[in-house]
């Protein structure tokens, strides 16, 4: 293979990779923080460290290698760093191979054909939208890029007041989560689940395209979603008051948008959302109790003390730890290149500080305490990687079976699989606690940081809301909507001593 036919597209502006293998890979080990491919010998390992004891402090698997044979290798695979006799290693253009396939998303061949495109427009005039700004777009069947490249009833033909240019749905809809919710990958990804939501229900009724939606077709999306009918939720089981009023903002949203622009005529989902009320009242309801969070924990520390999982248990474990004393949404442990969040910092030993992209694509600090500390520390020695992280470390914080980053889909499954062992474990003793464990999710662990911060530990609202990434500091206070402690003591010592009467 030729390296520099390959372009890192996480650069700026994207540059080829060096055309020789081996620059190629020093290439990756500088742009990836971490150790890719290495040959070492008895002189090359004593030369780099200074002395055989630095070496064997520093590499003792490499040094136990080399005392009966005469070359060790180094290499990154499957996220995590192994070493192996020179002659077992995979060769150089192997690994870079792997490396290259493994960060597809990142590398990029300059023959590889270009992914589809969205369907052209019926009108030349009408702009092109790239797909980089909605990929997923691009992902869909053909018969759903078929349906969305329409335009309905209340499209507005005429270029003098659709001022938004689009021909379709399907460019109509690109521009509208560009503007609405390219700023955060949170928010464009909750916008599209619910719109696909509503496209489910649309398809299921052979209505459509939006754009021809009528505000009858609306209401009866609205009564669905209020009674859990149609197929808008799995197991046709009703949906939460917070879940079904944020469906309908974000479909209230799209119209308005396109009406605002002059896409359509008319708004047909005007009046549909309730607007803010929803945000107004929230007062968290979900979050785990701390029996059933102790429940988990000794769980998981049996599973450590078995030791029979050299990798898979601690990945596991340091996925519980940073969602249970982070606080941090479900997507933001998911790796992003283009950020190249999250990461770790250490400021001294054993004082880390993890970094996420919240909501708006804000950075957020959130210092780790040392119970997280220790056990993301095994996680890291595990993968071959040193025990406190580097100076502009940048790799991905968890990684999948197959070395790539792990996502959002697969940090959910690994938290759900501990609540359902746990659960299992429960079930013949306490059954309630049991089934509440199956329904809990990553989000209840960030319930229950909060809850931790602001009701238990009585933290400071400001830092508490820093800490959770809350936009508004209401928000933050609500937990303490949660507790009657405070307002029961309060009662308890008014009427405990009433004053005397007079005579």
């Amino acid at each position: 293979m030729n390296p520099g036919n390959w372009i890192d597209t996480a650069t700026v502006p994207p540059r080829h990779l060096p055309p020789t293998v081996d620059a190629a890979l020093t290439y990756l080990a500088e742009a990836l923080g971490h150790v890719v491919y290495t040959h070492w010998t008895l002189a090359r390992l004593k030369r780099h460290h200074g002395s055989l004891g630095d070496a064997k402090a520093a590499r003792p698997a490499v040094l136990k290698l080399l005392l009966s044979h005469d070359g060790a290798v180094e290499y990154w695979e499957r996220g995590r760093l192994r070493a192996v006799p020179a002659e077992q290693a995979p060769g150089p253009e192997i690994v870079l191979a792997r490396l290259l396939h493994t960060h597809r998303r990142r590398f990029r061949a300059v023959a590889l054909p270009e992914g589809p495109k969205m369907p052209a427009a019926p009108d030349a005039s009408g702009p092109t939208v790239p797909t980089a700004l909605n990929p997923w777009l691009a992902t869909q069947p053909p018969d759903t890029l078929a349906w969305l490249a329409r335009a309905g009833r209340f499209a507005q033909p005429d270029a003098a007041t659709n001022t938004l240019g689009a021909a379709d749905d399907a460019q109509a809809l690109t521009l509208f989560l560009r503007d609405r919710a390219g700023r955060s990958p949170h928010t464009l990804r909750a916008y599209i689940a619910e719109l696909r939501r509503l496209m489910r229900w649309c398809a299921a009724r052979q209505l459509g395209p939006l754009s021809d939606l009528t505000r009858q077709r609306l209401l009866a999306y609205r009564h669905a979603l209020q009674h859990g009918e149609g197929g808008v939720n799995q197991g046709n089981m009703p949906l939460a008051e917070a879940t079904w009023t944020r469906a309908l903002a974000v479909v209230a949203s799209l119209y308005r948008y396109w009406y605002d622009t002059g896409y359509l005529h008319a708004n047909p989902a005007a009046g549909l959302s309730a607007g803010g009320r929803a945000r107004t009242g929230f007062a968290p309801t979900r979050w785990m109790p701390p029996a059933q969070l102790a429940a988990c924990d000794a769980w998981l520390q049996a599973a450590e003390a078995d030791g029979t999982d050299s990798l898979n248990g601690p990945r596991q474990r340091a996925i519980w730890a940073l969602y249970r004393y982070a606080g941090v949404r479900l997507a933001e442990l998911a790796w992003s290149a283009e950020t190249g969040l999250p990461r770790l910092e250490a400021e001294a030993p054993g004082q880390w500080t993890l970094y996420v992209c919240s909501k708006g694509r804000k950075r957020r600090a959130i210092p780790l305490p040392a119970a997280c500390v220790a056990v993301v520390r095994v996680y890291r020695l595990a993968r071959g990687l040193p025990a406190e992280p580097l100076a502009h470390e940048s790799l991905p914080l968890i990684h999948g079976h197959k070395g790539e980053a792990l996502q959002s889909a697969g940090l959910y499954r690994e938290v759900k699989a501990i609540f359902a062992a746990v659960a299992a474990r429960l079930q013949g003793s306490d059954p309630a606690q049991a089934l509440l464990l199956r329904t809990a999710s990553p989000h209840w662990l960030r319930h229950a940081y909060a809850r931790t911060l602001v009701v238990d530990h009585q933290v400071p609202l400001p830092a508490a809301q820093a800490l959770l990434g809350h936009a508004s500091v209401q928000t933050t206070a609500a937990y303490a909507k949660t507790d009657l402690r405070q307002l029961r003591a309060f009662v308890e010592q008014t009427f405990a001593n009433p004053p005397p009467r007079d005579p």
